[in-house]
């Protein structure tokens, strides 16, 4: 599956522990995502359509209206980066 550079980052920061959090506008449609790192920090490259790209092909999820994490189709996509902390595989 071709993944773009953009959503590589967003899927990496979701596999740590990060957190898309949403809100929805008139008609129940998403108007404007944050995404939210384990340690509270906003990635500026998550736009609404990074987001829309990876729901569309199933990489994030959301479950009975809680915040958007990464699916297990994610997890299976993403491509293992050196994290900054720690200097390990993820």
């Amino acid at each position: 599956m071709n993944i773009s550079r953009n959503e590589q980052r967003v899927l990496h920061v979701l596999a740590l522990g990060g957190r898309i959090l949403h809100e929805r506008g008139e008609g129940n449609k998403i108007t404007a995502i944050t995404c939210v790192t384990r340690a509270g920090m906003i990635l500026a490259n998550c736009d609404l359509a990074v987001f829309n790209r990876l729901r569309r092909k199933r990489l994030i999820e959301s479950r009975s209206g809680s915040p958007y994490r990464i699916s297990a189709l994610g997890r299976a996509t993403v491509r293992p980066q050196f994290d900054n902390q720690g200097g390990t595989i993820c």
